[in-house]
């Protein structure tokens, strides 16, 4: 005999044939009552729903910086001073220097596209409140424009760093110990010099078509500076520098 084979209509079919009237309970519709208890009972929890709906962020790994943009690791803090007082994290000086990790593709100036003059790897010092800081990698970065940089650093000290754009590095002349009448002046009553010797300086700004505009002074120049100008840092033997713009330059002395 040839096996039989059901369709599930054919099933209810011979189901219901077989039993009847009997069946015809199973085909009234439930009380109103216990439709709510049914939709109660197949309605998931909130706290489930909320579980299953959450979305979690994708971390990032690489950022590319966009247009003449660099982005900078930054040096971590020191966390102890010279003579080795431990520093809580609210005294800790905030570094002003780091390494090149990426550079933009450039800007155009005119109808010349002018590439960053930075190479990744470089180290360099930037100015103090540039640039936007972000976290990539458990590390802290920071992304500024080239023009926010102040100069390279390829040793550790001052004295050795190239400028760029329109700045230059100057050795500050050291502050008087007498006044004219040969009174002794404190630490804390010596005026700030405003006079000192070009070391190094900068290619130059950018002109219309995307040219460098060589600086008017040059190394080795005594110059007269705006007082409150620049960026002070300190050498390996304690000589105070300023990396300033040409234009924070009042005079050249002779």
């Amino acid at each position: 005999m040839a096996p039989v084979q059901f369709s599930a209509a054919g099933v209810g079919a011979v189901t219901f044939a077989t039993k009847g009237m009997a069946s015809c309970d199973a085909l009234r519709l439930p009380s109103p009552a216990a439709v709510r208890v049914l939709r109660q009972a197949r309605r998931p929890s909130r706290g489930l729903v909320v579980r299953a709906a959450a979305v979690v962020a994708p971390k990032y790994t690489t950022l590319k910086p966009l247009d003449d943009r660099v982005l900078v690791k930054i040096k971590s803090a020191e966390q102890k001073t010279t003579g080795g007082i431990l520093l809580p994290s609210a005294a800790q000086s905030k570094p002003q220097g780091g390494e090149v990790v990426a550079i933009g593709e450039g800007r155009t100036v005119g109808d010349n596209k002018v590439e960053v003059s930075i190479q990744v790897g470089a180290q360099v010092v930037y100015s103090k409140y540039a640039g936007t800081e972000v976290e990539l990698n458990d590390s802290n970065h920071l992304i500024l424009k080239e023009d926010d940089i102040i100069g390279i650093l390829e040793t550790d000290d001052a004295k050795d760093m190239k400028p760029l754009s329109d700045r230059v590095l100057i050795k500050v002349a050291e502050a008087e110990d007498k006044t004219p009448g040969g009174l002794l002046l404190t630490e804390t009553t010596k005026e700030k010099p405003s006079i000192g010797t070009v070391v190094a300086v900068g290619p130059g700004p950018l002109d219309e078509e995307g040219k460098r505009i060589p600086l008017s002074v040059s190394a080795g120049s005594t110059v007269l500076y705006s007082k409150y100008a620049g960026s002070e840092f300190k050498g390996s033997d304690d000589t105070s520098y300023i990396v300033l713009r040409v234009s924070d330059l009042m005079a050249v002395l002779s």
